[in-house]
């Protein structure tokens, strides 16, 4: 399930100039959308991005959180919203994943948005309270076996790539795990931390900050090869489960028939942002991998994952219960 496609960053720069003239936008500040809980993946690179941003296109870029029934709340403020470029969303993958599980959604997820651009790719990492006597997956895959349904993981919600990652690990190691979905990855880390879940396969951002200090313990990484922020964890693949790679990304929408030159300007001006040393440090202490790719690659990748998670989720029988 590899998440392979990268675009260079040059290429994005070079983006036609004509797309930036014509406009005085932002000549105000600008709301992004983030429909999640405050400390999680998402707001963590959002709140990056756009303080730059801010520097950048001289408006406060305001980071809303509008957390709940994951991420549909805050999309489809997004969804309804003028398409003034006064207000934008920063999501996860899970914005093309949730239209397989819940069939009333309240806005299509590809008609009702303008893509932006995707702002950065980051492997998950699997990562357990350290109360679980496991150190390894090989341990984690023969403890499941003994100890079928009595292991907890958590997720930051149905339908995020952190669930589809657990039940793809579920399907490919023949084990029974419970899924406990949260309303963002915070308040699951904090669960985790506490005890009170024993398993996650977590963004690496919203679990660093507990890693480093030992509150929780890494056993892999999920993609097929190892990351920068974690050089001598092994992928999950690696360390017994051939195969496994999945990833999860962070990018920016705006509302339907957005117009060009104001999408056009923030994607340049988004592409500029983690092209600067100083975010891109940032960023790869998240384990994040920028990409800022044009609203035209970012359409077409769109529409590729859509199907790619939809395959997922049937093949894995996932649903919201």
């Amino acid at each position: 399930m590899a998440i392979t496609r990268r675009l260079a960053l040059g290429g994005c720069l070079a983006a036609p100039a004509a797309l930036a003239q014509g406009t005085d936008w932002p000549s105000r500040p600008v709301r992004f959308v983030v429909p999640y809980p405050p400390g999680g993946p998402t707001d963590i690179l959002g709140r990056v991005v756009a303080a730059r941003l801010a520097q950048d296109l001289g408006q406060p870029m305001v980071i809303e959180n509008r957390a709940g029934a994951s991420g549909v709340i805050g999309s489809e403020v997004i969804a309804r919203a003028a398409p003034d470029g006064q207000a934008f969303l920063m999501n996860a993958s899970i914005h093309v994943i949730i239209p397989h599980l819940n069939r009333a959604m309240p806005f299509d997820a590809l008609a009702d948005f303008t893509p932006v651009t995707n702002m950065a790719m980051v492997p998950l990492v699997a990562v357990v309270n350290p109360n679980l006597p496991v150190r390894s997956i090989a341990g984690l895959v023969a403890y499941l076996r003994a100890n079928p349904g009595r292991v907890s993981y958590a997720s930051s919600g149905n339908a995020s790539a952190l669930h589809l990652a657990g039940e793809m690990f579920k399907l490919m190691t023949g084990t029974e795990m419970v899924h406990v979905p949260y309303r963002g990855a915070g308040p699951a880390v904090q669960d985790l931390i506490s005890g009170n879940i024993q398993l996650m396969f977590d963004s690496i951002p919203s679990s660093a900050g507990a890693v480093r200090s030992g509150l929780l313990r890494p056993l892999a990484v999920t993609t097929a090869k190892r990351v920068a922020a974690y050089p001598d964890l092994p992928t999950v693949a690696e360390a017994g489960v051939p195969g496994f790679d999945i990833a999860t990304w962070y990018a920016i929408w705006a509302p339907s028939k957005a117009p060009g030159p104001i999408v056009g300007r923030l994607q340049q001006a988004v592409a500029a942002a983690v092209a600067v040393p100083e975010v891109r440090e940032k960023l790869a202490t998240l384990g994040a991998e920028p990409v800022a790719d044009t609203p035209e690659e970012f359409a077409t990748f769109c529409a590729r994952e859509y199907d790619r998670w939809g395959r997922l989720v049937r093949d894995a029988r996932v649903t919201l219960d």
